[in-house]
Formats: C-alpha cells, structure tokens, sequence
C-alpha cells in the first residue's frame, strides 16, 4: 500500500486534487468528513465538545453549529488546542481502520488539512502540497463561502506557512491558474509517479541500472534529503543511533549523480536486519545480494553493509545501512565533512567524476564508474585522515 498524504492551505483547492486522484482510482481518506462523523448527534465526541465549549456550540436540532464552535475554538491557542485534544485522537483512530481496510496495491490518499502543523510528513510515502497565491485564495473564500475579508486572511495566517509547507512538500501543486492546469499536473503525476512507486513498493523492486549521468550540484538536494532522512528515522525508531546525508549530494559545489545517498548507522548487523522491514515499508526497499564498502573488503566482514534502494521513482535514493562497529559509517562522514571544508578538493572530484561519467556513458549501469573512481576517493580518505587529526574532527 501506498500511504500518500495531502495537504494545503484553506482555498488551495486540495479538494479539486483529492477528487481527481479518486478519479484515477486511488482509495480517498478525508480528515474534514472524519472529523464530522466523530462529532455527529449521538457520539461521545459531540458530548466532550458541549462540556468543554457549551451547550451553545449546538445547534437547534442538537447537531454541531460549526461557526460558533469556530468563534470559540479559534479565539486563542489555548482553545484550539482543547478543541483538537478531543477530535485528533478520534480521527486518527478512524483513519487508522479505514488505512486498515485498503487492499494491498492501494494508493491510499489522505487529505488532512492538518499534516504540516501536526508534523505528520514522515509518516506517508509521499507528500502532496497543493498551493495558490493568497489573493487567489481570498477571493475563493469569499466567494464560495461568503466569509469575510479578513477572516479569510486570519485563517490563512493561523495555519502553517508557506516556507513550512514546503520543507516537506514532495510534490508542490500550484493551483492558482485554471482547474485544467492542475487536473494535468495531477493526471501526470499519478501516471508517471504514483502507479510505479506502489508498484516498486508491492514487488520490492529496485530501480532498473543506468550510466552514470553527473550533474551540477543542486541546492535543494539537503532538503529533500532531509524528509527521506525523516522516514528513515522514524522507521528505524530507537535502533537508529543516527541518520545523516552523505555522499556527494551532500557537499555544496560538488557534481554528482542525482541520486541521495543516506546513511543509517546502528549497533550492530543484525540490528540492520531487524530492522530492514520497517525500512522497506517506509519506501527503502532491501537490496538481495552481498554489500560491502570497499571492492578489496572480499567479504571480511569488517566492510559489511546492508543496502536499500528508493522506491520512489522521482526521487532516487540509496540508503546505506552500517554498524558502528567498522569503519565505514564514520569515514562516509569524514569524506563529506573534509570535502566541505575544501573547496579545491571538490573541484579535483568534480573534474574526475565528469570525466568517468562520459567514458562510461554507454556502460548501462554505473559499476564500472564507481570502481574506476575508487582510487581518487582512497586517495581522499588519507588526506582527509590527515585533515582530521590537523583540525581535531570528530563525527
């Protein structure tokens, strides 16, 4: 099953992106009709709201009267906090049975207008944000709903910002255009992304090789490392002893291949393969096969790794999964810091991986580019030693 959150600001238009999905066949879970259903004439939800805020929160039938609910709860903090205390915990648990009921190849939707400021993100295999420039949404809001002005510009302000949506925003959706605009981006992503990440996740499938295709560093490498780092950590749970962005993507400067390189570091082995489920679950699929560090290491044990692949096919991801008992797991973060702390170090790299990229760009895989490349980055790590021991570095 594919767990996909979506989310955006009020007059985003997320639910004009829920219904297409749903049109495409994915399996739609709404938090807002939830959140009515648990609070309903009846239900032990609607009685804990009326001795919190008062019976005048209820309407004259005996249902909730949302807009006076609202003018209490949305007073201050405080008030809205209670207000969730009482509604989350019902909604999360009829969410939990309804994700429960999905067949297994599902591509599970949930659009919960609440997932950036509950910090919910690592949670689902991919992030959704729909967005729209806020006059846009002021004008949807008081014309569909009739709400005022300045209510409509409140409740926009009291919700998480545009800079918070973004850090976990795997896909953005810009929904300020015309409703055709974002129902292709829509139809696209399902097509292209969707369909073949729930597939990659069901079969555990990793991706097909390729020639090594180097490209200029990208800025927004660190924060998309960071959400995938975010799903790592909360799969590993406690096994975790940390979880960091290596490799090239992680020196700014540098060229690279766009593919993230992650490192989980744990005790021991076997806490890396106890905890290798939870990462295929999360989207890290468990690469077959031997995997150690150094192509001299001939199985000694010493090098050992366990290696996992992303199954999101818009986001390549390698996930390196080491004991803190050899030594990988820390010369991966002396490379990265040293390279950091470098500049010429980096332009030397850059110079050897563009020059391996072409003469193995026929290759159809990247074995020969990364075994070719081995000796320049041995030759780094005895500088990087000595850089180490000159600049007191530790991991």
């Amino acid at each position: 099953m594919l767990r996909v959150g979506l989310t955006g600001g009020i007059g985003a238009g997320k639910s004009t992106v829920a219904a297409r999905l749903a049109e495409h066949g994915a399996v739609l879970i709404d938090a807002d009709r939830i959140a009515r259903e648990v609070v309903e004439p009846g239900t032990e939800g609607l009685a804990e709201l009326v001795a919190e805020f008062g019976a005048e929160i209820l309407a004259a039938d005996g249902s909730l009267d949302r807009a006076a609910l609202a003018a209490r709860a949305f007073s201050d903090d405080g008030a809205r906090q209670r207000l969730n205390a009482i509604v989350h915990p019902r909604v999360g648990a009829r969410t939990a049975e309804l994700m429960a009921r999905a067949a297994a190849d599902a591509i599970v939707v949930h659009d919960i207008p609440l997932l950036v400021e509950g910090g919910l993100a690592p949670s689902y295999h991919l992030v959704l944000i729909v967005d729209a420039d806020e006059d846009v949404r002021v004008k949807r809001l008081v014309e569909s709903r009739g709400m005022p002005e300045q209510d409509a510009r409140n409740r926009i302000a009291a919700q998480a910002s545009t800079a918070q949506r973004r850090a976990v925003a795997d896909v953005w959706l810009d929904n300020s255009g015309t409703r055709d605009v974002v129902l292709a981006q829509v139809d696209a992503l399902w097509a292209d992304r969707l369909v073949p990440f729930e597939a990659n996740l069901r079969l555990r499938k990793p991706r097909p090789p390729r020639s090594p295709v180097v490209r200029p560093y990208d800025d927004t490498w660190p924060v998309q490392a960071e959400r995938a780092l975010a799903r790592v950590r909360l799969a590993a749970g406690e096994t975790a002893l940390r979880a960091d962005h290596i490799g090239s993507t992680a020196v700014p400067g540098l060229a690279a291949k766009d593919v993230l390189d992650l490192q989980l570091t744990v005790s021991t082995l076997d806490d890396a393969d106890a905890v290798a489920g939870a990462l295929s679950a999360a989207g890290f699929v468990r690469a077959e096969g031997h995997w150690y560090d150094h192509p001299q290491a001939g199985g000694d044990g010493v090098w050992d790794k366990r290696f996992h692949f992303g199954a999101d096919p818009g986001r390549p991801v390698n996930l390196h999964v080491r004991s803190a008992e050899g030594p990988a797991w820390r010369l991966a973060l002396l490379f990265r810091d040293w390279l950091r702390d470098n500049p010429g170090e980096v332009a030397a790299y850059t110079e050897v991986k563009r020059r391996l990229a072409k003469a193995h760009a026929d290759d159809g895989s990247v074995e020969g580019y990364t075994e070719e490349k081995q000796a320049w980055v041995d030759a780094g790590f005895t500088r990087a030693e000595q850089w180490a021991r000159r600049t007191g570095w530790t991991p």
